[in-house]
């Protein structure tokens, strides 16, 4: 045993490379799990500074100032928070109040055609098993008031929170833009001389990573707008609400599809019932989903890593775990670094038996 654990160490581990990465990986991830709610807002500032960093790159290649084109691109995001804070969430807030104060009125409906049911179905259905099923809906949505409670008593450290995610992460994002290089350089110095291999596989995840975020980004934004719309066409109430749904959906791959069908449905139901607005709303609902899986995700990631729909999901389930809504978000380009490595990793050949 103690031999074939030997192999396995110079196999894998005798590059001295392969060793500062794996440690490097190690406090990397080590660091994020242990440091990652205190550090949150620099983690935000980061992902939105190299979020932007392609666009003032691609402002410098036109001979403009490089403190200039961070300007011009801090003014860009400043303007679209603004936006969103002033504009957008607003009116998702007056249209989930709305929702909240309709759900006993939805409820008594649904309970009345539930009621129903043994009537129609008496061989399929029983009074007990409607009756079991609605007194669960009501001890959910008990449970559900109550944790609706305590979240707004406790709302101010939250708001207190947010307030300092919006002095500090902007304040971020502009030294991030605008220090990127004197950033690098010192972080690159504390790194070995050679660094082969952790220069390729740096190398490959910048590309991969960048192209995936700009990418995500642009399908939530497209996907949210188109939705609502759509949604605001057909006169479907809490279009706004919905189609932020729908955005946030795209970050998780497969799942969130399917489980923000459930909401727009029942929301679909309740306005119209089973009548033909109910199935054109379905129907342009599907067509924006087929849409944005086979025309919208190849056109931004055509030169994303291909991964396994398995491997995808597992990523999402482990670290969405690990680090909640940022861990789904980042569990497709995590899932591509542990590919990459993988396959830079360097090996030595086992010797032949006998030799």
């Amino acid at each position: 045993m103690i031999k074939v654990l030997r192999d396995w160490l110079h196999r894998y581990f005798s590059d001295e490379q392969a060793v500062v990465l794996a440690v490097l990986l190690i406090l990397g991830f080590a660091g994020v799990l242990t440091l990652g709610g205190m550090m949150a807002p620099v983690l935000t500032g980061l992902v939105l500074a190299f979020l932007m960093q392609g666009l003032v790159t691609a402002l410098v290649r036109l001979r403009l100032p490089k403190i200039l084109a961070v300007w011009l691109v801090f003014a860009l995001f400043m303007g679209l928070l603004g936006l969103f804070l002033l504009v957008l969430m607003p009116l998702v807030w007056q249209q989930l109040s709305n929702l909240f104060n309709e759900l006993p009125r939805m409820l008594g409906e649904w309970q009345a055609l539930f009621l129903l049911l043994p009537e129609r179905y008496p061989n399929l259905i029983s009074d007990a098993q409607v009756l079991d099923l609605i007194e669960s809906v009501r001890g959910e949505l008990g449970r559900f008031g109550q944790w609706a409670l305590s979240f707004s008593l406790s709302s101010l450290p939250v708001l207190a929170s947010a307030m300092i995610y919006l002095v500090l992460v902007p304040i971020l994002v502009f030294f991030f833009l605008k220090d990127s290089q004197l950033i690098g350089a010192w972080f690159r110095g504390y790194l070995p001389r050679e660094r082969t291999l952790i220069t390729q596989v740096a190398q490959e995840m910048n590309q991969q990573i960048a192209n995936y975020i700009r990418g995500k980004f642009i399908e939530i934004i497209i996907c949210g707008v188109v939705t609502y719309i759509a949604f605001a066409a057909l006169g479907l109430n809490y279009a706004a609400l919905l189609a932020l749904l729908v955005g946030v959906s795209v970050v998780v791959p497969y799942i969130g599809a399917v489980v923000v069908t459930l909401p727009v449905a029942l929301i679909g139901m309740f306005q119209w019932g089973w009548g033909d607005q109910f199935i054109y709303l379905m129907v342009v609902y599907g067509v924006i989903q087929a849409l944005d899986g086979n025309v919208l995700v190849p056109l931004l990631f055509s030169e994303a890593v291909n991964l396994h729909p398995v491997a995808i999901i597992c990523a999402v389930l482990l670290f969405g775990g690990l680090w909640g809504f940022w861990g789904v978000f980042f569990a497709i380009p995590l899932a591509t670094l542990f590919k990459a490595v993988l396959s830079a990793w360097p090996r030595r050949e086992a010797q032949a038996l006998g030799q």
